[in-house]
């Protein structure tokens, strides 16, 4: 899939083990408590939904996505803060919504660190509402952060 956001086009595809490098890139540059390229490698090879987003052939994000029994979790949706701003994320997250709907989930699920105001921004704008949240869910340094979960409701149509 191809979206044209912003100056340049956005590709999204599978995520495989040779891209777990630049996606650690990323992970490191996004996030204070990054994944491991341990997980990264175990997502791909318990057959979750794993891609990356490039731009002009550089890898500048990835998602991770769960789907069984009807539902779907996003685990990891990550920009490099670089990138951050144009609508790539937006585009990253369309993209495993509309996977997710496609192996006929009704309902997706994610975790938002509470101190994440512009991630929660893109999920209320995507359509994900607040349901509950998991005190002391993040690692925060010497504490532990509140993670806010949202759900949204998934349009399948079954014939």
């Amino acid at each position: 899939m191809s979206a044209v956001i912003g100056p340049l086009p956005l590709d999204i595809r599978v995520m495989r083990s040779g891209d777990v490098a630049a996606a650690m890139l990323n992970e490191e540059a996004a996030y204070t408590h990054p994944w491991t390229e341990g997980i990264l490698l175990d997502c791909i090879r318990v057959g979750y939904h794993c891609v990356v987003a490039a731009v002009d052939g550089r890898v500048i994000g990835h998602g991770v996505m769960s789907v069984a029994a009807g539902e779907a979790h996003v685990l990891n949706l990550c920009i490099h803060p670089d990138w951050q701003g144009v609508g790539y994320g937006r585009s990253l997250l369309q993209y495993l919504v509309d996977a997710a709907t496609a192996q006929k989930a009704t309902h997706m699920f994610l975790e938002v660190r509470e101190s994440n105001a512009v991630a929660q921004r893109l999920y209320e704008t995507s359509g994900f509402n607040e349901i509950a949240q998991r005190p002391g869910y993040y690692p925060a340094g010497r504490r532990r952060e509140t993670a806010l979960v949202y759900a949204r409701t998934l349009e399948n149509v079954t014939n």
